[in-house]
């Protein structure tokens, strides 16, 4: 009885792992050996930068890409596409290199506070909610959702200014910030040569005097920028600035006649004495009504 339990048990098994691998078999999923190769090749973050779930779909990605120009690992950079390019004996172009970039300068000296708010410290809710604790609707809330959102402690809130701050070495640009904000304030722009960067910190959308009223640095939308800059890099939509980061030759023109000093310059030498010295007027002013009325009389 014994033997024949034995043998019975024998078989059944054997007749279950037939069966098991005749099914693994007739329903393999044939994975191409070079996604592993790929993705042992990319950093790891699984931050979501590239636009794929993970560093698994990026590389199943770039096997299955007939090109890879229009794939790029934010994290791993050039240096890594170039090896994943290797790999599957593709070329890859150079990206330039970008960073986040924080476009709001309404520190707490330039938002004076008009209300309180009593909830939770989470910007995503508190936009939902209302406007913000100032007279500015559009400018950062401070609450760190975007630091939160960072997986390479590259962000911080400023306990003084209450903004965010970025350090540009740890900035990796995954976009994980650029998601988390619901104010819409950061922005990946191009690093720059020698991390060099021109940009406008200012979102605020309303007209020059509404906009100068709720924050002493926000951008009016007086043109003068516009007018000076010799490359067609800055357009005025919806009575504010932008600076087009492609077109953008870093001449700093434009820095030297914003009359709110709503465009900010970074990792630039210091200023010659005649250059500085338009600049340090603007500072020396407290108020700009006056530029404000001349540029935008129909404000």
């Amino acid at each position: 009885m014994i033997l024949i339990a034995i043998i019975s048990l024998g078989g059944i098994g054997a007749a279950g792992a037939a069966l098991l691998y005749a099914t693994s078999k007739k329903f393999e999923v044939y994975e191409d050996p070079r996604i592993s190769e790929v993705q042992d090749a990319l950093p790891a973050a699984n931050c979501g930068g590239c636009g794929f779930p993970g560093c698994a779909g990026f590389a199943a990605a770039c096997v299955k890409a007939d090109s890879l120009d229009s794939l790029n690992c934010p994290v791993g950079g050039a240096s890594v596409m170039e090896k994943v390019a290797t790999i599957l004996g593709k070329e890859t172009s150079k990206a330039d290199p970008t960073v986040a970039v924080v476009r709001c300068n309404g520190n707490c000296d330039a938002r004076p506070q008009i209300n309180l708010y009593d909830g939770a410290t989470n910007c995503a809710i508190a936009s939902a909610l209302y406007g913000g604790e100032t007279g500015c609707s559009f400018g950062c809330l401070g609450m760190g959702d975007c630091e939160v959102s960072c997986d390479f402690d590259a962000i911080h809130i400023n306990p003084v200014t209450k903004l965010p701050e970025v350090i540009e070495d740890k900035c990796t640009s995954c976009g994980a910030c650029v998601k988390a904000c619901p104010k819409n304030i950061i922005e990946l722009r191009k690093r720059g040569p020698k991390s060099r960067r021109i940009f406008v910190s200012c979102v605020n959308q309303d007209k020059g005097g509404v906009a100068r009223k709720a924050c002493s640095n926000a951008c009016i939308g007086c043109s003068k920028c516009e007018k000076e800059c010799a490359f067609d890099a800055i357009k005025i939509e919806n009575n504010l600035a932008y600076i087009d980061p492609v077109k953008c030759r870093l001449c700093r023109k434009c820095v030297v006649v914003c009359p709110t000093l709503a465009i900010h310059e970074l990792n630039f030498p210091p200023r010659k004495e005649k250059e500085a010295e338009p600049v340090a007027k603007a500072k020396l002013q407290p108020e700009v009504a006056a530029s404000i009325t001349a540029a935008t009389p129909e404000n």
